[in-house]
């Protein structure tokens, strides 16, 4: 055993003394692998980033153990064949189907209404184009855990008379009034005077677009003014553990409303917090398939440039190899001496590379306000690869090294 360590410390001595006597060749053979392992990470981390930015945009959209039941709902890619026939075949929901949901969903904790539609606002001189007018029942306060920020939700007696009161969002309560109460004071919509009742906290900006550009009013005041268009049907479990069968619970609620039987397909859409979470995980998975085997290139160029130092490593040590040789040395060790000698290298080679993901990933979250999320998935893969590649690489040239006859190895040199 002491042997066995004595000839790999002594291989691994001489490997990591050669690399120190050629400071600079070294780095310079390095940089392939600094670049390759900073790609990986970096490449990675902006992956896992925009898999964690999206899931938690959605979490704020649509609230915890939230689902939605709509005529169409989004269900990942479809064919325009698939979507044309789903487009005839489905039902638009109304107002009974609600109340039917509501009444007859016992697993569900609430079930609420969400209408939406586009208008622009134009009051004293002051316009907003494009906001965003939500028609809702007084529950989607809990089932989307919003905050409110100042004043009230939309309250249950409001939806029931139809009251003109709105909720605003930050963004169109400080284009009409800014560094004043927005409670208590009028917004038109549609040429009606909305009372103001509550403020909403900033949600901030979902793939560019804003979510603080919204109005909420009562559903049965929106029905009224802008008709009947895509009306929704929302829904939260008590409890997570409870969420799939509380989902299934409404779907076959809203089956029996519709009398669909058997196997005949739902006649709406519905969609999950965590059915859209999956499908972000293999939205951003696919994108990972695609980009990190390319990102992996340049970690395999890297190891082809130390493969290559090694060769000329081997031929200039060639007397050093016969010295050691005609001393004793074994073809063993020089293979050992070689192989470590290749591997340290692109080891440290590795860690450099994971200083500079570090530092680069810091820099874009600060200046680009991107998150950038490092995982030890994607670390542990550049370093392997990173690794295996600088075994490889040294193998030829270890092994060049290790069949050099010491007579003729001296013989040549002198």
């Amino acid at each position: 055993m002491r042997y066995l360590y004595s000839v790999y410390s002594d291989a691994a001595k001489i490997a990591i003394q050669s690399i120190l006597a050629h400071k600079l060749r070294a780095f310079l053979t390095l940089i392939g692998i600094i670049i390759g392992v900073a790609a990986v990470v970096v490449v990675g981390a902006s992956i896992s980033g925009l898999n964690t930015y999206v899931t938690d945009k959605v979490a704020k959209l649509l609230g915890a153990n939230h689902f939605m039941i709509a005529r169409m709902a989004f269900q990942g890619h479809l064919s325009d064949d698939e979507f044309e026939r789903r487009n005839r075949r489905n039902k638009r929901l109304n107002w009974d189907d609600y109340e039917w949901v509501r009444d007859h969903c016992n697993s569900c904790a609430e079930v609420g209404v969400e209408v939406g539609s586009q208008v622009d606002l134009k009051q004293d001189g002051i316009e907003f184009p494009a906001a965003v007018v939500f028609g809702v029942t007084s529950n989607m306060s809990e089932i989307e855990d919003k905050t409110i920020v100042d004043g009230r939700f939309v309250s249950p007696d409001e939806v029931q008379r139809s009251a003109l009161v709105c909720v605003l969002g930050s963004d169109i309560k400080e284009k009409f009034f800014p560094n004043v109460e927005a409670v208590g004071q009028t917004l038109k919509v549609r040429g009606l005077p909305m009372r103001v009742v509550g403020v909403e906290d900033k949600r901030g900006a979902f793939f560019g677009d804003s979510m603080d550009r919204h109005i909420y009013i009562p559903a049965t005041t929106h029905l009224q003014i802008f008709g009947r268009n895509g009306l929704q049907i929302h829904g939260k479990a008590g409890a997570r553990e409870n969420f799939q069968p509380t989902i299934e619970d409404a779907r076959v609620t809203m089956r029996n409303k519709h009398r669909l039987k058997g196997n005949e397909e739902d006649d709406f859409g519905l969609v999950d917090v965590e059915t859209l979470n999956n499908q972000i995980d293999q939205f951003t998975g696919s994108i990972a398939a695609v980009v990190v085997p390319i990102t992996l290139i340049t970690l395999v160029v890297g190891g082809i440039v130390v493969m290559n130092i090694m060769l000329v490593s081997v031929t200039e040590r060639t007397f050093e190899i016969g010295l050691r040789k005609a001393v004793g040395a074994t073809r063993k060790q020089i293979l050992m001496q070689f192989l470590i000698e290749s591997a340290t290298l692109c080891v440290f080679g590795g860690v450099i590379g994971l200083l500079v993901a570090y530092g680069v990933t810091k820099l874009i979250t600060l200046l680009a306000a991107i998150t950038m999320t490092v995982t030890i998935g994607y670390i542990l893969l550049a370093l392997i690869v990173s690794s295996v590649i600088g075994m490889i690489a040294g193998i030829y040239p270890a092994f060049k090294a290790a069949r050099l006859d010491p007579i003729i190895a001296l013989t040549k040199t002198t």
